[in-house]
């Protein structure tokens, strides 16, 4: 066994993980990846994704896993695939010219693989259409960095978030998509009780879990609410009129551009007790340490690039920005969405947060001695998959993404992808987006790839290979230079490995800087091979200056701007089109506790896949009453984009008129799954990323003749069901399968999982509840366990069923089947298998606190994801006082 320190490849945190491994093993089993107790992004913290990467490591035993180059679905080697795919980019130029060729690169690579895929296009290709799906995650708050700062520049550390008096989170449910920082928000909270914390989201998430103040804004109004304090931090007095003097410029236009802007005016446009507002408003301005994090919830917006610039006037104009604990702090969705911004990821970059102005560009051109360099900015990601539907677009090679599920009007990504002539996919395993390619590259993934990523506090990290890749798997840079060297460009992609590479991006981040440009790593351009496998994590910019990095930027209060002065923008307040449509039903988006993006790696981890089996739609119970919608119905919501299917789940969360759906199913788990299909094409106009937190939607109930309910060892071909879903369970999988045709379910049964003699079925029938059960089971052991209901919502639930299955013991399941037929339960803690209705056995006890709950049963005492759920199963738990021998129930 040795010990590999490395970086978990989820979300933009950076997690440090340690990973004990046998020498190269392909074994899962013999990988134990803990948290890294040294790397300052999480001190050995890890969330539930973190603490089951060894669950999701593939290798070739794998029927999905991609393991050799394919050429129209047949296996051929990397010399053919390579040649392949350059005769298709030179034809491409010569019929079509530079623009016919396109990337679409993704946040999951590293920097390394984002540098030569970024080169090869816009210096040697010659055209950038070259994006990345961080454009559907940061693309606005690129745009307000720079259009308030002169730099695409996060100012803050995580360290402030210990300093810090107020944090406000604002569309941001942190105690899922980041539940690391969001923990260290809960630790600083209970060392500092009078540390205020503030959400704003139209929703009531896990987050509130440590809320002082939620804010229930209406659907796409932040931009009023920062309006609104703005107004009042200039009409209380409560700016710094020192700091705006001497390191600002704009603030007058800003002034006027609120005339008539009030309390009253901004608590009617966001539908906020003025109350709450007011409250707000005073503890942001008296607040010196206050942080703002952003996230999706104003990124993900046709008005994003001005709701973060909204955000950052406000910072501004009371100099909370530039030292400890205050700053406005956008949180990156994705490991790498930072280091693909460095190297010009986007398609209006360039490379080294250079742009396309002659400078710039002369200046690129000569460090790469390219013989083609762009000339202008490039497709954004929803124009470019555009530009392939019309046929613009001849060659695209897409890496380490899934467009086919992730952007919206997938149905028309999907048919662009149809219609292409050449579509290239570099992935780890079978996607949505793999079934249109027309070759395929067998990637390495993580654990496998060797390089570097950046999180959401400019902090470079290692990720290191600790086990080998299977068969034909290549590092995408080495594929990406195989290309290049065909094209004719070998003395400039000649790359033996990524420590190459890393220090050729340093050196470039430096060349002819000279404090110019934020982003300067050049500190690290000499850096030897065993340096640079010795790297210890560091926060940009890393130069003469800053020889150590460093932790906080514009503590100086000199910005890069032409006038070294930080720019207040005029900004437009305006909500989503859908909002000004009377009665509609509004859809927001967004993530889970414990899956990511569209799955392809946590989906098959069954100590993820349990908290969440199917795709489930929010709603509140009086939309549900009106629309005739009962708790867990299957729904259909659809609009003139398209349409997905959820399970439906009444609470209280979402205020009437709003519904939430997560985002991360796909054809793989679910049929008709794909929430993305119902998002339109709209775009904000500066930053180019789609508008994903509203839109407005119909619903319906969902039908069929017949439901059932399989557990069963091996997966269910989805054949022609109606609807189809199947979630990983540790013995097998447990699937729904809708069908409106008659037909002999238990012959179909029999047929399907083939189990033979060895398990003879068993078939119980309750005519009085329509329910059907079939049982293929013996004195050892289960076989499969499926249930009929002609209603949905009666069959035993995932949890009950997979629990039953999993115990793989007859007397058990025959004790389960005397019991509440399918009882409803719900897995709560990832890390130790905890079930609701365990909690609630230990509650009845007498255990009133998280604390003994982790003692007794281990939820809550690891990785802390669970903790807001369980505060709220003890918060709704019936309390019972004692007083001069009188009880009274809460």
């Amino acid at each position: 066994m040795h010990t590999v320190k490395s970086t978990c490849p989820y979300c933009g945190v950076g997690c440090g993980v340690k990973v004990e491994s046998a020498s190269h093993s392909k074994s899962k089993a013999s990988n134990l990846v803990l948290g890294d107790q040294t790397h300052p992004a999480n001190y050995g913290k890890l969330c539930s994704k973190g603490s089951a990467l060894g669950e999701t490591l593939l290798d070739d035993t794998q029927i999905r896993r991609l393991t050799h180059p394919l050429i129209d679905g047949d296996v051929v080697d990397w010399r053919d695939a390579t040649q392949a795919i350059a005769d298709r980019i030179s034809s491409s130029i010569e019929e079509y010219g530079r623009e016919s060729v396109a990337f679409y690169l993704s946040g999951q690579l590293l920097t390394e693989d984002y540098y030569v895929a970024n080169k090869l296009m816009k210096g040697f290709i010659g055209t950038a259409n070259v994006d990345t799906n961080s454009r559907l995650c940061m693309a606005s708050a690129v745009v307000g960095y720079k259009r308030a700062f002169g730099a695409d520049a996060v100012p803050c550390s995580y360290e402030d978030i210990d300093a810090a008096q107020l944090i406000v989170l604002v569309g941001s449910n942190a105690a899922w998509t980041h539940p690391v920082l969001y923990q260290r928000m809960v630790a600083a909270k209970q060392s500092n009780p009078e540390l205020k914390i503030v959400l704003i989201d139209p929703r009531k998430t896990a987050s509130c879990d440590i809320a002082d103040l939620h804010l229930a804004i209406k659907p796409s109004s932040d931009g009023f609410l920062f309006q609104g304090l703005l107004k009042y931090l200039i009409d209380t007095y409560s700016t710094d009129e020192t700091y705006i003097q001497n390191h600002t410029d704009g603030f007058d236009a800003v002034c006027q551009s609120l005339d008539g802007v009030s309390p009253q005016s901004t608590a009617d446009m966001t539908s906020v007790e003025i109350a709450d507002l007011m409250r707000f408003f005073e503890w942001f301005a008296e607040t010196k340490n206050t942080i703002s994090f952003y996230s999706q919830g104003i990124n993900q917006s046709a008005t994003g690039a001005d709701k973060c610039n909204s955000i950052i006037n406000c910072h501004l104009a009371t100099g909370k920005i530039g030292h400890q604990g205050a700053g406005p702090f956008s949180i990156t969705g994705q490991p790498n969405a930072m280091g693909g911004r460095e190297v010009g990821g986007l398609a209006n970059q360039l490379a080294a947060h250079m742009d396309f102005d002659p400078n710039d560009r002369d200046r690129v051109q000569r460090f790469w001695k390219s013989p083609h360099i762009a000339e202008q900015a490039g497709l954004k990601a929803v124009d470019l998959f555009d530009a392939v539907l019309n046929g613009k677009i001849k060659v695209i090679w897409i890496m380490a993404t899934n467009p086919a599920v992730s952007l919206p009007n997938s149905n028309k990504v999907r048919e662009a992808l149809a219609l292409c002539p050449t579509v290239i996919v570099s992935d780890i395993t079978q996607t949505d987006t793999s079934a249109y390619a027309d070759i395929i590259l067998p990637a390495q993934g993580w654990s496998e790839k060797d390089g570097t990523v950046t999180n959401s506090e400019r902090r470079i990290s290692r990720q290191r290979q600790f086990r080998n890749a299977p068969k034909e798997a290549k590092p995408d840079w080495w594929a990406l230079s195989e290309v290049a060297n065909i094209l004719g460009f070998e003395n400039e992609f000649g790359y033996q490995n990524a420590h190459q590479i890393f220090a050729e991006h340093a050196a470039l981040s430096g060349f002819e800087n000279n404090g110019s440009r934020a982003f300067d790593i050049s500190g690290l351009s000499d850096i030897t091979e065993q340096d640079y496998q010795d790297l210890k994590p560091i926060q940009w910019p890393i130069n003469a200056a800053n020889s150590e990095g460093c932790k906080r930027m514009f503590e100086d209060g000199v910005f890069f701007t032409d006038s070294g002065r930080a720019q207040f923008v005029v900004s437009e307040a305006r909500l989503a089109e859908c909002l000004k449509k009377p009665g509609t039903l509004i859809l927001n988006s967004g993530r889970l506790r414990d899956q990511w993006h569209t799955m392809t790696r946590t989906g098959y981890a069954p100590s993820l896949a349990a908290h969440d089996d199917l795709p489930v739609l929010e709603i509140n119970p009086s939309d549900a009453k009106a629309h005739q919608v009962q708790d867990k119905q299957m729904i259909e919501v659809s609009n003139e984009f398209g349409r997905f299917i959820a399970v439906a789940k009444l609470t209280d969360d979402v205020a009437p008129g709003n519904l939430f759906c997560a985002i991360h199913w796909n054809e793989q788990f679910a049929s008709q799954s794909v929430v993305s299909n119902v998002f339109g094409p709209t775009v904000d106009p500066l930053s180019g990323q789609p508008e994903s937190k509203a839109i407005d939607v119909s619903i319906r109930q969902y039908e069929c003749k017949y439901w059932l309910r399989v557990a069963s060892a091996n997966p269910i071909e989805r054949g022609d069901f109606d609807y189809w879903a199947q979630t990983t369970t540790k013995r097998g999988y447990v699937s729904l399968i809708g069908i409106n045709q008659c037909f002999d379910w238990k012959q179909w049964g029999a047929d399907q999982l083939q189990l033979g003699d060895d398990f003879p079925f068993t078939h119980y029938s309750d005519h009085s509840r329509g329910a059907e059960t079939l049982l293929a089971l013996n004195e050892r052991s289960i076989g499969a366990l499926i249930y009929v209901h002609k209603q949905v919502e009666l069959l035993p639930s995932f949890s009950w069923l997979s629990s039953a299955y999993d115990l793989n013991d007859t007397g058990s399941v025959a004790t389960l089947l005397r019991s509440e037929d399918g009882e409803q339960d719900q897995p709560i803690c990832a890390c130790f298998k905890v079930s609701k209705k365990a909690i609630e056995r230990k509650l009845t006890e007498g255990i009133n606190n998280i604390e003994e709950l982790g003692l007794a049963l281990g939820c809550g005492s690891k990785c802390g994801s669970c903790k807001p759920e369980l505060n709220r199963i003890l918060k709704a738990r019936p309390v019972t006082l004692n007083a001069d021998h009188h009880s009274v129930d809460f």
